[in-house]
């Protein structure tokens, strides 16, 4: 089946978001709500958001009436329906509101129409519960708000369809998002569920009396975080916070019941910015936050602890796989790193001692460590390797690699693929380090590219990833040395395809390939230093080998970035391409070297240049002989000097 018309059921504020966002991928969507003034305010919010994506050139004029024209609305139901393939309810989370839309949706609907829920809390088997063809829904959560955020969680619920949830999955990266499987369902599915104990812990922190809001506010964007819980709790509404924990009290554990303030604050209108006074006092949209020192009495590593507990329990249930689940929670939650890149910077111990502290102090047993820790087995859950969980397969080579590799003849081209800036953190270094490996031994590629996608190279490394303290941050600086020096040591040609940026790791990257080509705007440099580091991925090693001692000091010692024109001079680059031809000049270059030179006098004559230089003259001399007589004895040598005196192209077999 092929989605070419969408239902949106609801124009609130997640219904008419959706529907922009479908409109805008080039789908026909028809938007229903059966309150008019609802369905007004719902064509004016896409409106207003469209002018603004024009205003800031992020669309064109003309698009933004095509946009429109794609979405028809509707304040009958039975119409809306008529032709749509699939069918997405964005009602509030009121579960007999839901039933009355599903009746009326199952009884309109074509009979073959996908029919997706938008729920961010119920469990899609519940929903599905009230049709009489169960096996018709799958979940489409969407983050609020959709323009904007990345995700989608697509749950499979106890009956849903392969084949439509698999549609819904497909679909949802039709129109631009980045979907995540929810392999088995459960409340809150995978983003809500791992925030839940963290709210319930903040909500027990006043209940305890530990430290003021404002305090722990404060604390909170002390660590580089927009919003604090409490600020963020009354922005979402408390009475939202509370059906929320209402709910994880029946589905996930009783411990969510146990709270008294967010039941006394609804009751006595104090829902946050909706009514004006939460937590805080609100005023134009913005909370009245009185002024407070950071506290003191509260740790990062409480909330850290509380999301990897909670990330290992979806992992020993099935929900998800590590990856997906890492992916979720950053797009998610806006944030750098999730819980699976955090767990791998602790140890088990550290985990199970923190969240043992938090049992013991708040008798919430949600808090209580997850089987897999209590046994240890903390690091086998992250990395996928829990028996119980065999059935979840690592998502990440189907919604997209960090790392994407292409083979064309003798040539394989790595591209980093990790955001507009190529930046390199654990996950990228993991991908290239895999890749790498796997290209070692391949007997039928003689040449490697290394480019960024789109306009950039890389622009260094990602700095607000996760490293516990000094020591890890040591060996993050080994892990990336040691990876970048197998480019030096594949016995391959590998090519650096230089665009865009490429300053501090990315320059690195760079430095260990045998051959730099670049064109001549690139913006090259090590801005280490101005910021408080130094090249710590053979940077400062390899640039004076390259360039000399006088050229790399002032280089690293500046922070001065230079042209690509600047690097042909020094050396580093070897050739200057036309910008817009740039790729393809280098894969030209790249086929030209894979079909006239011998991959094995290429291999040897790599160790010699690299090895030799660390050597005394007289050994790498003995060095150089050995080679030589190696390759005597190799058939590409034969075939070489045939193809010379026959004067054709020589057919290597890197023999």
């Amino acid at each position: 089946m092929e989605i070419k018309q969408v239902t949106v059921i609801g124009s609130g504020l997640m219904g008419s978001g959706i529907a922009q966002v479908i409109a805008t991928a080039g789908f026909r969507v028809n938007l229903f709500d059966s309150y008019p003034e609802a369905l007004d305010k719902g064509k004016s919010g896409i409106e207003k958001s469209l002018a603004r994506l024009v205003k800031a050139g992020r669309m064109k004029s003309e698009d933004q009436n095509l946009v429109m024209e794609r979405i028809m609305f509707y304040k009958e139901m039975e119409p809306s329906l008529k032709g749509s393939q699939l069918v997405i309810e964005a009602v509030p989370e009121i579960p007999e509101l839901k039933e009355e839309v599903f009746n009326s949706v199952e009884k309109f609907a074509e009979p073959d129409a996908v029919l997706a829920t938008n729920t961010s809390n119920i469990r899609i088997t519940e929903i599905a519960g009230m049709l009489k063809r169960p096996e018709r829904l799958v979940g489409m959560h969407f983050f609020n708000p959709p323009v904007m955020m990345k995700l989608v969680e697509v749950i499979r619920g106890e009956k849903s369809s392969e084949e439509n949830f698999q549609e819904v999955y497909n679909f949802s990266k039709k129109i631009g998002k980045e979907p995540i499987k929810v392999l088995k369902d459960t409340a809150g599915f995978v983003v809500n569920r791992i925030s839940a104990p963290e709210s319930l812990y903040f909500i027990l922190l006043l209940e305890k009396k530990v430290d003021s809001p404002e305090s722990i506010d404060a604390f909170a964007k002390s660590q580089a975080l927009p919003m604090g819980p409490y600020e963020l709790m009354d922005y979402v509404g408390i009475d939202t916070v509370l059906h929320s924990l209402d709910y994880y009290s029946k589905t996930l554990s009783s411990a969510y019941g146990n709270t008294t303030i967010p039941l006394k604050m609804v009751k006595e209108k104090k829902l946050g910015i909706k009514t004006g006074e939460g937590f805080y006092k609100w005023k134009d949209g913005k909370a009245q936050i009185p002024k407070a020192n950071p506290s003191s009495k509260v740790e990062l590593l409480d909330v850290f602890c509380l999301e990897i507990n909670e990330a290992v329990k979806l992992i020993e249930e099935g929900v998800a796989s590590p990856d997906d689940i890492e992916k979720g929670f950053c797009l998610g939650m806006n944030r750098p790193f999730g819980p699976v890149s955090v767990a791998k910077g602790l140890s088990n111990k550290e985990v199970k001692d923190k969240l043992t502290q938090l049992y013991e102090k708040f008798g919430a047993d949600i808090f209580k460590p997850a089987k897999s820790i209590e046994d240890g087995r903390m690091k086998e859950a992250m990395d996928g390797r829990l028996k119980n969980s065999s059935n979840v397969k690592n998502s990440v080579n189907e919604v997209g690699k960090l790392i994407k590799v292409t083979i064309s003849g003798k040539v394989a081209r790595i591209e980093l693929n990790n955001g507009k800036n190529n930046l390199l953190n654990t996950n990228v270094l993991k991908e290239l380090d895999g890749v790498i490996d796997k290209l070692w031994n391949d007997r039928e590629v003689f040449v490697i590219v290394i480019a960024g996608n789109e306009n950039v190279f890389s622009a260094g490394a990602e700095l607000t990833q996760f490293i516990p303290d000094f020591m890890d941050f040591m060996e993050h600086s080994r892990k990336g040395q040691r990876i970048f020096r197998k480019l030096s040591e594949i016995p391959k040609i590998v090519i650096a395809e230089m665009r865009g940026y490429v300053l501090g790791g990315g320059f690195e990257l760079s430095l260990n390939c045998d051959i730099r080509v670049s064109h001549s705007e690139c913006v090259i440099g090590f801005p280490e230093t101005t910021i408080g580091l130094l090249p710590g991925w053979s940077g400062s090693q390899k640039l004076a080998k390259l360039i000399g001692m006088s050229r790399a000091s002032y280089l690293i010692l500046t922070g001065e970035r230079f042209t690509g024109d600047v690097a042909r001079d020094y050396g580093i680059v070897s050739r200057l391409y036309p910008k817009e031809e740039l790729r393809e000049k280098t894969m030209e270059f790249a086929r030209e070297l894979s079909e006239k030179v011998s991959p094995i006098a290429a291999a040897l004559s790599k160790k010699l240049i690299y090895k030799g230089s660390e050597v005394p003259a007289d050994v790498g001399l003995e060095m150089e002989s050995i080679a030589m007589g190696n390759l005597y004895n190799s058939k590409d040598f034969m075939e070489g000097i045939s193809a010379f005196v026959q004067k054709r192209k020589p057919d290597y077999k890197y023999q």
